[in-house]
């Protein structure tokens, strides 16, 4: 799979200017209590104030370490998550997340792919019965034509009549992930969140599903977001992304904008980590030093700032917001001192 050149850009232009989804400073917080009787209670942070918004049709990456909150927020915006304080919109109207009831409203506007389709499919259902549940749950199908629908759906992700009434054990892992798919689109959504679709699978499987991910989009007029540790990947299905470190957005914009021009100390990190071959020759791996922070009562000032090279006082003392580079609000950073 060559993950080399961004993605085209997301024609926008049919859609509103009400972003699809948007996140208003989205905080996640977890109680952890310490050994022993007498031990106090602290504050996992999971999120610490993600903000972004999300355009109909467009595929967003989200993009991080592991443990730097990714999954955490497409389990909030979905609802299997609580939060703790912010909001999320969906097509401009807030979503009660906390609210079980609301959020099965939203349900079928909204699924949810996971990262490993060995543990996401149950293994004494058969494939009709995991593809076509969601079906009847909504009232969408009668048991009369659910066969003929779910095969219908079998049949855009690559499998056939022959898979029908098999079991999850009988797959391999990217025909499971095909499976998930499946029962997925069957509810026509119009977000889908893919938490980490590709990480269990081998590289030339990898490629077979984002090749299907971009047809199915095109097709189905999906909006995507691609929450992944690899940005390749993510350079290869997005239009835009967000990079995020210990809870915090801190840089996101265009595709072409965080490669060609990135200006966060933590995203010219990743990026200069990827492994590439110039001259027949593979170039030396940048890596960062030391491990994340905890995000259990984390200090103030930039998260980052116990690993970044250019670190400064003020660095330790004063969180930094998301802003507009250069006055560029589709170019935003979250650094007191970003590179040129």
């Amino acid at each position: 799979m060559n993950t080399a050149a961004p993605a085209p850009a997301a024609d926008t232009r049919r859609h509103s200017d009400v972003p699809l989804l948007e996140a208003r400073d989205l905080r996640v917080h977890f109680p952890v209590r310490g050994a022993g009787l007498q031990a106090r209670e602290h504050t996992l942070q999971a999120l610490a104030g993600v903000s972004f918004s999300l355009r109909a049709g467009e595929t967003f990456g989200l993009v991080g370490e592991s443990g730097c909150g990714k999954t955490t927020f497409g389990r909030a915006v979905i609802g299997l998550t609580r939060i703790t304080s912010g909001e999320v919109l969906y097509r401009g109207a807030p979503l009660a997340a906390n609210d079980a009831e609301h959020m099965s409203e939203h349900a079928r506007r909204m699924q949810l792919i996971f990262q490993d389709p060995y543990a996401s499919l149950h293994p004494r259902k058969s494939v009709r019965d995991l593809v076509g549940e969601g079906l009847l749950i909504n009232h969408l199908a009668s048991r009369d034509d659910l066969d003929g629908k779910c095969l219908a759906m079998l049949e855009r992700v690559g499998l056939g009549a022959e898979h029908l009434y098999r079991f999850p054990h009988e797959f391999s892992g990217g025909q499971r992930q095909r499976i998930a798919l499946a029962r997925a689109l069957i509810l026509e959504p119009e977000l889908v969140i893919l938490d980490e679709p590709t990480s269990a699978l081998d590289v030339s499987v990898q490629a077979q599903i984002l090749n299907l991910l971009k047809v199915l989009q095109k097709e189905l007029s999906l909006t995507y977001l691609f929450i992944s540790h690899d940005l390749g990947v993510v350079r290869y299905m997005s239009q835009r992304i967000g990079v995020m470190y210990l809870g915090n957005i801190v840089e996101l914009g265009t595709t072409e904008q965080v490669f060609a021009s990135p200006r966060h100390p933590y995203t010219r990190t990743l990026i200069a980590a990827l492994p590439s071959i110039e001259h027949g020759k593979r170039t030396r791996r940048t890596t960062l030093e030391g491990d994340p922070p905890t995000p259990i009562d984390p200090p103030p000032g930039c998260p980052f700032a116990g690993r970044c090279p250019q670190v400064q006082a003020h660095c330790r003392e004063q969180r930094p917001a998301l802003l507009p580079d250069n006055g560029d609000p589709g170019h935003q950073l979250a650094c007191h001192y970003p590179q040129p």
